[in-house]
């Protein structure tokens, strides 16, 4: 299968109950976001976020247990894993993962985009949910490492790939916090220009 087959990210279907659950998901967190937006996020409580999106609390907290995971919890990563274990074996392990980058965004609607920049936003500037980030990003790591160990017939606790998986992570978190402080920039554009930096390494840097 091509790198750039978009058919690599068609969902496995869902049956009804499932698919119900993925919406009340999202409507929940939805909800939250616009009065995180409206009212602050240290103002805005479990219970309010539980009746602006017409559920129980205790619907909301079996989505969502506490208030981070609510900026925190997303599909993507499943996605992305989806998409870098369909390019081909041959294909160098960077190229690779970007590759399944790009299919990943390329997938995800416009208001997706706008709900995920500006949860990305939030992980950085709400102090309670930055420190809940890096658990998240630790995770996601561990993600990371072990599709390149999967991929280049290695173990996910060798050194090489661990080290990789944190360069690939350092290139991420360096993006984000680019386009945080530019809102003219587009977010999916200098991800995959950040990951580029990297699999070009020191030899494509050149003077100002």
């Amino acid at each position: 299968m091509p790198p750039n087959d978009p058919t690599v990210l068609a969902p496995a279907p869902m049956g009804l109950r499932e698919r119900k659950k993925a919406q009340t998901r999202a409507a929940i967190q939805r909800h939250a976001l616009r009065l995180f937006q409206r009212d602050g996020y240290s103002a805005t409580t479990m219970e309010q976020i539980a009746a602006a999106a017409d559920v129980s609390p205790s619907t909301l907290y079996r989505y969502f247990p506490t208030k981070e995971d609510l900026v925190l919890q997303d599909d993507y990563d499943p996605l992305m894993a989806a998409a870098f274990r369909a390019q081909p074996p041959e294909v160098p392990v960077l190229e690779a993962f970007l590759a399944a980058v790009h299919q990943t965004l390329a997938g995800i609607s416009p208001e997706d985009r706008e709900e995920a920049v500006l949860r990305a936003r939030l992980s950085f500037t709400i102090p309670e949910v930055r420190a809940r980030a890096l658990d998240h990003t630790l995770s996601t790591t561990d993600v990371i490492a072990d599709m390149f160990a999967e991929h280049l017939g290695r173990s996910p606790r060798d050194l090489e790939i661990r080290v990789l998986a944190g360069a690939v992570i350092g290139a991420i978190l360096s993006a984000q916090l680019f386009w945080i402080d530019d809102p003219k920039a587009d977010p999916w554009e200098i991800s995959e220009q950040a990951l580029r930096c990297l699999i070009d390494g020191p030899a494509g840097l050149t003077k100002g």
